[in-house]
């Protein structure tokens, strides 16, 4: 019954939405005729760039954008900074990122050892300064929250806690696309249980004809299947099509039929609001090195709900109590929350590379005007690719605003090959990404990309090809 009711709300919700479906489009459509452009494919480049400037005059966060180091762009394309619409894959380094750096290379280097002891910032105790605004981030509360490890040492920490398999509940429920290293992730602690990856795997799958994978799907799949379901663990944000899913609708109707529920937060944290502790899913792991902003391969993030953090786990060091820690007892009493699945001592460097990134989601005033402002670039993003390539380009991500974060997903159309399109892309000085076979994802982020990005991106697109 819980469930059935669950699905009953979600479609309920999905009307609502689908009546909204082309709103931030139409609303900056809208806005685009208030500022002299009615007609988006009829407009002259200039036109565009004009509004494009209007749009970025009015923007109360386009000071942030300063704040960032923008790469050259790639080489044969005009000397000049890239046009980087690449921050699913990896944002870019904030300017004051580099002091911080250096702030601990200097502690080492003068005080060495005692470093781990004295102010500013003792390592000892240096995630904490990052946790309360990691937690703002993801909607947790700050016990909730660790910065640790990378996302897949964190997946399988918190899959050693939370998938205990039996012979009648042993599957984990995951996405057919999802990220390889989660689903390599998924199959080797499914076999390390004893059990075999073609029975206790569950891959859910797009309907016949369609991009993206239904939540109504999944909470209907619960439903029917839930009683063998140990363990579901989606992509918050599906990577490929960038489809935000119901978390809070899936969450609850995994906790409805007894499984426990995790998500990969890689492409969400950052990107859209998140609310972890109200939702209620067991654990969270992501990445800090996307929207996050941190440095290519740098620390990750790990939530556990405070009602679910009583569980056996793998154990380090660093997770026995504070208090205590330095008597160097044998016997292990976990910090309270996820502190208590840490390992071993943070990288203070690392962290530091956290900090500077979560100084900027702060002065932007957090989640909430940066998806307010996401929503618009993205919104223009696309009416602009319907208004001036509808013929040469397909929009993959859902078309509901509210359900996909700032990427939108292309697909080419007329034979066109998506490798050659980004070649072409970059020899204009665009970065952007592809995945094969035939997906290019362009992801304008709110911290730093403005309007006359977007405006220019679908110039540049439109020139190549017609090449």
């Amino acid at each position: 019954r819980a469930v059935r009711a669950t699905v009953r709300g979600y479609r309920a919700a999905a009307t609502t939405r689908a009546l909204q479906l082309r709103g931030p489009m139409d609303a900056m459509q809208a806005e685009a005729a208030a500022l002299g452009v009615p007609d988006l494919g009829a407009a002259t480049a200039d036109q565009l760039r004009a509004l494009a400037a209007s749009l970025d005059d009015a923007d109360g966060l386009a000071g942030l954008r300063a704040e960032f180091v923008f790469p050259p762009a790639p080489a044969p394309s005009p000397p000049g900074s890239a046009l980087y619409l690449c921050g699913n894959s990896l944002g870019l380094q904030p300017r004051a990122l580099r002091a911080g750096v250096e702030a601990h290379l200097d502690k080492w280097g003068e005080q060495a050892v005692e470093g781990h002891f004295t102010d500013p910032t003792p390592w000892l105790t240096v995630d904490n300064t990052v946790r309360e605004s990691m937690a703002a981030v993801v909607g947790a509360l700050p016990h909730e929250v660790a910065v640790m490890n990378s996302l897949t040492v964190n997946l399988h920490l918190m899959m050693a806690a939370f998938y205990r398999p039996t012979a009648a509940r042993h599957k984990i429920v995951i996405e057919a696309d999802a990220f390889p290293s989660d689903a390599h992730a998924v199959a080797s602690q499914v076999e390390h249980c004893g059990f075999s990856p073609a029975a206790s795997v569950v891959k859910l799958s797009p309907r016949e004809g369609e991009a993206t994978l239904r939540d109504e799907d999944v909470v209907e799949y619960l439903e029917r299947e839930g009683a063998e379901v140990a363990l579901v663990l989606l992509g918050g944000l599906q990577y490929l099509t960038g489809q935000l899913f119901d978390m809070p609708a899936i969450t609850a109707a995994a906790r409805a039929c007894g499984a426990r529920v995790g998500w990969d937060l890689a492409h969400a944290v950052g990107n859209v609001p998140l609310r972890l502790h109200e939702w209620g899913p067991d654990f969270a792991v992501w990445c800090c090195y996307k929207y996050l902003n941190a440095g290519p391969g740098t620390i990750g993030g790990c939530f556990v709900h405070e009602s679910s953090a009583a569980v056996p786990r793998l154990s380090g060091w660093w997770g026995h109590r504070v208090e205590d820690r330095f008597v160097m007892a044998h016997d292990f009493v976990p910090e309270p929350g996820a502190y208590g699945f840490r390992l071993s001592n943070p990288p203070p460097l690392l962290v530091a590379c956290v900090r500077a990134s979560l100084d900027l989601f702060e002065r932007a005033g957090g989640m909430a005007p940066l998806r307010a402002k996401s929503l618009r670039l993205t919104g223009l993003l696309e009416a602009l690719l319907l208004a001036r390539l509808p013929d040469l380009v397909e929009v993959t991500s859902p078309r509901d605003p509210h359900r996909r974060g700032c990427q939108l997903s292309l697909r080419l159309l007329g034979g066109a090959d998506v490798e050659r399109a980004a070649a072409g892309l970059k020899a204009r000085g665009v970065v952007c990404d592809t995945r094969k076979p035939d997906v290019m994802r362009v992801a304008p982020a709110p911290l730093y990309n403005s309007f006359a990005d977007v405006c220019s991106f679908v110039l540049i697109l439109g020139e190549v090809l017609q090449d």
